[in-house]
């Protein structure tokens, strides 16, 4: 079986597809690029919860750190709706329907050379299973955390948060503020 890099989707300050590139090449070169992140929710007494996980620390970049229940990049031609629900499935074992609630652009370098440049596309989704399981290759952990405590624990100790993570669940709070 051949081991093919994916591609991401090129896009300029719009979010207008301008291109592909093979994933690492994007991330090697800034190259701006669409992505997404999903958030699952569920309400408990105590207020909206999120389901973060751990990212294995083998990953490319961030590898270790806490960031929302999914994320990644659309391949060149597949809907970034389709995308979402297939890497929530493929990462967390979670078989959802996302809602689209907004999407920014970020930068974020790291030590290792590489740059995220990214339009990140921001989903929701009920957890409406009773259990799931996790792709121990992708996720090394995982953990339910009230909304409003997320940006305390990024305040307290950033170090341990991917970077996209507080403007991401910032668009989620203040879309459910506005339900």
């Amino acid at each position: 079986m051949l081991n093919i890099e994916p591609e991401v989707i090129l896009v300029d300050e719009h979010d207008q597809q301008i291109g592909t590139a093979k994933k690492l090449a994007a991330h090697q070169q800034a190259l701006c690029h669409r992505a997404f992140s999903v958030f699952v929710l569920r309400n408990s007494a105590i207020g909206t919860e999120v389901l973060l996980q751990q990212r294995q620390v083998n990953k490319y970049h961030c590898g270790g750190l806490w960031t929302n229940t999914c994320c990644s990049h659309p391949y060149p031609n597949e809907d970034t709706h389709v995308a979402a629900e297939r890497r929530l499935l493929e990462e967390m074992g979670i078989k959802a329907t996302v809602q689209f609630i907004g999407k920014f652009h970020y930068v974020a370098k790291f030590e290792n050379g590489l740059t995220e440049n990214e339009i990140d596309h921001v989903f929701i989704a009920p957890f409406t299973q009773q259990d799931f399981q996790i792709n121990s290759s992708e996720v090394q952990d995982y953990q339910w955390v009230l909304l409003a405590d997320i940006f305390d624990k990024i305040l307290a100790k950033p170090q341990q948060y991917t970077p996209w993570l507080e403007a991401s669940a910032r668009l989620v709070q203040n879309y459910l503020a506005t339900r």
